[in-house]
């Protein structure tokens, strides 16, 4: 069994409307999280650029959260603006739908394929493994993957998800031979 991972290569754009200038693109860029103190509350954003016009805006993580149901190590990554946090910040699907945005994963992933060649026995069976949920139509990765066309992937390939469908999640896949 071959063992394919597709990795992220940095975090994705946001279909994200600018008030301005009406792009529908933002970047987290390096990432930073505002926190904001009201007595006992805490307010935290993630700050968000619009690729058009550079205008800043915010999306909600926290709203009005008193500061005891805060873990301190996650207080103290809001306030150190950790990488890691704004990506799993930015990664959750519940931000997303609260605030509004889909994620625009274009050049924001690769696949690692191990350098093996397919020459060997036929049929081959490959796993595909997902590090971060890159939404991805298993025709187009199995196509990119194996240098074939989407038409001989749909010939040539036995899967248990559909191709045709986009998917986040592992899946295992079998290669026949050529006709």
């Amino acid at each position: 069994m071959l063992p394919w991972v597709v990795r992220r290569i940095g975090l994705p754009l946001l279909s994200l409307r600018c008030p301005d200038c009406r792009s529908e693109s933002a970047t987290t860029g390096e990432g930073r999280f505002r926190v904001n103190a009201n007595g006992k509350l805490l307010d935290v954003w993630l700050l968000v650029c619009c690729v058009s016009c550079g205008r800043t805006s915010k999306l909600t993580v926290h709203e009005r959260a008193p500061v005891r149901t805060f873990d301190p190590a996650e207080l103290d990554g809001y306030l150190a603006n950790d990488p890691e946090l704004v990506a799993s910040v930015l990664l959750d699907p519940l931000l997303a739908r609260r605030n509004r945005f889909t994620l625009d994963w274009t050049g924001a992933w690769r696949l690692d394929i191990p350098p093996e060649s397919l020459d060997g026995a036929w049929p081959v069976r490959v796993e595909v493994v997902f590090e971060d949920p890159v939404p991805v139509r298993p025709e187009r990765l199995i196509a990119r993957g194996l240098g074939l066309s989407r038409g001989e992937v749909l010939r040539r390939i036995k899967c248990d998800v559909p191709l045709r469908r986009t998917t986040s999640a592992g899946f295992t896949f079998i290669v026949m031979p050529a006709d």
